[in-house]
């Protein structure tokens, strides 16, 4: 319980560390919206780039995998969507950040440290497997989601090309054709930009949890929190141990994967676009404040570690 919680402790300390600068007036709302900008349009691309061309797929792809916890995903997107929209008449750009923030999940602070804590070496293949495609296609659908709200088809296609995120898919899978890679001097200038990613997203979203709070979104928070820490993973659970018979340590791993609490990138949306800041910041703090007994729980469940 105490590992666990370490693990999650950082996570909050650097929303903290947001929260109590806006709060004193250290940071005011545009220095995070600055924050969010930089983070949305470039340190999350060159984590995305870094992610896709140093990742190493194999030749037979393990669709039982990819479908065990994908499926996963659309279930829980569309029922955060669904409830959000007609539960809590929410605007279908809110509902379709609500269904982001239930199906994203935080791999970075929590996923890694905790999978590979519960599985070792064993579990680091599936694991990076998962992160490999993760992130570029929950961001891909995401945005396309969001772009085509009666938008032309010909208009959200240009949206597409010129999205950073879409972008730095393209350019991460074309940089895995280079021969021998990318060269040093260019990873030199990708990799501190990549590693900004995370603790600025945080700690922006500090900054719009003071300005915002949890607002009226308390109810949907709760209703997405348990949408991710319990339901998303009991799917996944289900779909890989009794209907693809995925072997057990690649099944913990999925499992694990979709029980970690909701990921910042869904804060990221919703400021990008300024649309659901409060469902979005509301949900990662409530599920990320959960996610020590829910992680207790699925790990019993599952005998791991």
């Amino acid at each position: 319980m105490l590992s666990v919680f370490l693990l999650v402790l950082p996570i909050f300390g650097l929303i903290a560390v947001g929260f109590l600068a806006r709060f004193v007036g250290l940071l005011n709302d545009r220095t995070g919206q600055g924050l969010s900008d930089f983070v949305y349009a470039l340190a999350i691309p060159c984590l995305i780039f870094r992610t896709l061309a140093k990742a190493t797929l194999p030749e037979v792809q393990p669709w039982g995998y990819w479908l065990a916890y994908f499926g996963g995903v659309a279930v829980v997107w569309v029922l955060a969507t669904v409830i959000a929209r007609r539960l809590f008449g929410v605007t279908e750009t809110e509902g379709a950040v609500a269904g982001f923030s239930a199906a994203q999940s935080n791999t970075v602070l929590v996923g890694i440290p905790l999978i590979l804590k519960a599985y070792g070496d064993e579990g680091a293949v599936p694991l990076f497997l998962l992160i490999a495609i993760h992130l570029p296609i929950m961001m891909t659908v995401a945005t396309i989601l969001v772009e085509g709200r009666g938008t032309s088809p010909l208009t959200i296609a240009r949206r597409l090309i010129t999205h950073p995120i879409v972008i730095a898919v393209i350019l991460g899978s074309l940089a895995r054709l280079l021969p021998g890679g990318l060269p040093d001097v260019a990873w030199a200038l990708i990799n501190p930009i990549a590693e900004a990613a995370v603790p600025c997203a945080l700690i922006a979203m500090g900054v719009a949890l003071r300005r915002y709070g949890f607002g009226e979104g308390l109810g949907l928070a709760s209703t997405i929190t348990v949408l991710k820490l319990l339901v998303h993973p009991f799917i996944v659970y289900v779909l890989a141990l009794h209907v693809f018979q995925i072997p057990p340590t690649w099944a913990g791993v999925a499992v694990l994967f979709a029980a970690s609490p909701s990921g910042i990138n869904a804060y990221l949306l919703a400021e990008r676009y300024r649309c659901g800041i409060a469902i979005a910041s509301g949900s990662i703090a409530m599920s990320t404040g959960f996610a020590l007994a829910s992680t207790i729980l699925w790990l019993t469940v599952l005998g791991a570690g």
